[in-house]
C-alpha cells in the first residue's frame, strides 16, 4: 500500500501558492486601510475655543492673586514680627535732615534776607544792622526766633551802632508766614556764616516760642528784648 509524501513537490507548490494569496490579500486590506486615513496636511489644528478661555481665564486670574499677595516683593512680609503699618507710617515719615542740609537750606533762604543785610552779611551802614558778628545773632535763641517771628520795629544798637528800621515778620501775619523748619534753618545759617559762633536751632525750639507767642501780633522793641536776652 502506497502512501502519500507530505512532502512531495505538488504539495509544496500548494503551500507556497497558498502564502502568496495571504501576503497579497493582507496587502489589499492595508491598502484600503490608509486610503480610508485622512491626507497628511501642512500647519496645526486650532486649539478648541474652551481650552483657550479656560487657560486665558486662569492666567488672569493667578496675574490677580500675585499683584495682590506680591509684598512689594519684600522679603520681610513674611517675618512674623513685621508690621506693615507701622513700615508705612515710617516710609511716609519725613526723614530728618543732616546738620549740613540744614545749613545748605538756610543759605537759600537767606537770600531773601540779603537783599537787606546784604551777601556778606555786612548789612547797610546807617540802615540795615550787620548779621556777621551781630551779638544779638549770636546770643540768646529765645531773642532770635521772636525777632524773625514777629519782625523788630524802632532802634536797636549793633556793635556799637544805632539803626532805626524796621525788621519784617517772618512768621504768622507776616509777609513770608515760614514754617518753623525755614526759620531755624535761617538762623542756624546765619548763626554759623561769616565767623559766627552761634550754635544752630532746632524746628522743635521755634514750635516751643511760636506757641509760647502765639497771642502776640506786633512787632518786638529792643526794650522787650534786652530781658530776655539777659536770662
Amino acid at each position: 500500500m502506497s502512501t502519500s509524501n507530505d512532502n512531495s513537490p505538488s504539495d509544496k507548490k500548494g503551500h507556497i501558492e497558498h502564502a502568496g494569496a495571504t501576503d497579497e490579500s493582507i496587502q489589499r486590506v492595508h491598502a484600503i486601510l490608509l486610503r480610508e486615513q485622512d491626507e497628511p496636511k501642512e500647519g496645526f489644528t486650532p486649539m478648541p475655543l474652551f481650552l483657550l478661555g479656560f487657560i486665558s481665564a486662569m492666567i488672569f486670574l493667578g496675574s490677580v492673586y500675585f499683584v495682590q499677595n506680591r509684598g512689594d516683593f519684600d522679603p520681610l512680609v513674611y517675618d512674623t514680627r513685621y508690621d506693615a503699618e507701622a513700615a508705612k507710617a515710617a516710609a511716609s515719615a519725613p526723614k530728618a535732615l543732616t546738620p549740613e542740609q540744614i545749613i545748605a537750606k538756610g543759605k537759600v533762604l537767606y537770600n531773601t534776607c540779603a537783599s537787606c543785610h546784604t551777601p556778606s552779611g555786612m548789612g547797610v551802614p546807617g540802615a540795615f544792622p550787620p548779621l556777621a558778628g551781630s551779638e544779638w545773632v549770636n546770643g540768646s535763641e529765645e531773642v532770635l526766633v521772636r525777632i524773625l517771628l514777629h519782625g523788630l520795629a524802632g532802634p536797636v544798637t549793633v556793635k556799637g551802632s544805632i539803626y532805626n528800621g524796621n525788621m519784617p515778620a517772618f512768621g504768622p501775619g507776616g509777609g513770608y508766614s515760614w514754617n518753623d523748619e525755614k526759620i531755624s534753618q535761617v538762623l542756624s545759617y546765619v548763626r554759623q556764616e561769616w565767623g559766627n559762633t552761634g550754635t544752630a536751632i532746632t524746628a522743635e525750639r521755634v514750635a516751643e516760642i511760636r506757641k509760647l507767642e502765639a497771642s502776640r501780633s506786633k512787632p518786638w522793641s529792643e526794650a522787650e528784648l534786652l530781658p530776655l536776652e539777659k536770662r
